[in-house]
């Protein structure tokens, strides 16, 4: 008699889990996203609307992550503190009002990275680690090579915030192609992609307005000159 009690309630079980599992999978379809960029219609400063950002995650399903999508989370949470923390070192440095709109812009990318970590139950790399410490040490060391250049004229400044956005380009664009898997990693990478895009292009402009033409140290000059040749993008709504 027991067989032929535990062996229906384990079926019961079984299709419970799966029917959830489903759910899961079929939850993205059944909301519609919201666009998570606020972007400054004048000079391009982008903030990710954080509540905006929590309600598509909530709405997104839990998938795993993969060995390759938990390494990228946790870089790219301090790869956005370190923009974060240069542009507010530049902005003390050299009262510019780009590098403080953009530092705050940066500060909801961070917080959006934090709702990744938080959502997996992942260890922030962060933590209580004040403006210019980093856990990862090739940030750390990129970090401190940047703050010194950037320092010595506000031309190398904007040079310096042009690279760095630059960078958080490239290394999203290799993410996303390479190991992002998950829909709402994906959703976030791609918000934060079209704001450095956005950033890249003001700062560009302001060198433009320096006199100087920036010269591309990490994008090809197709890639580059097609961002600079576009105007301010709004986001990505996914879904």
């Amino acid at each position: 008699m027991k067989n032929f009690i535990v062996k229906p309630l384990f079926l019961l079980a079984l299709l419970a889990g799966a029917s959830l599992s489903i759910a899961a999978c079929e939850k993205d379809n059944n909301f519609t996203r919201r666009n998570m960029l606020q972007v400054d219609e004048t000079y391009g400063y982008s903030n990710i609307n954080l509540q905006d950002c929590q309600y598509n995650l909530d709405n997104l399903p839990i998938e795993s992550l993969s060995p390759g999508e938990k390494t990228s989370i946790l870089f790219m949470r301090e790869e956005e503190k370190l923009a974060r923390d240069i542009y507010l070192k530049f902005q003390e440095k050299w009262n510019l009002n780009a590098f403080g709109n953009i530092s705050a812009s940066e500060q909801t990318h961070m917080d959006a990275m934090l709702k990744l970590i938080t959502k997996y139950n992942l260890t922030d790399p962060v933590g209580e680690n004040g403006v210019g410490v980093f856990t990862n040490s090739d940030l750390q060391a990129l970090y401190d090579a940047l703050l010194s250049q950037g320092e010595t004229s506000l031309i190398e400044a904007l040079k310096v915030a042009a690279l760095v956005e630059e960078v958080d380009i490239v290394d999203l664009q290799t993410a996303l192609a390479t190991v992002v898997d998950n829909q709402d990693v994906e959703m976030v990478y791609e918000n934060l992609l079209a704001a450095s895009r956005n950033h890249l292009r003001a700062f560009v402009k302001n060198l433009q307005n320096q006199g100087v033409t920036y010269v591309p140290q990490r994008l090809t000059q197709a890639e580059f000159d097609a961002i600079i040749n576009s105007g301010w993008e709004h986001g990505q709504h996914g879904g």
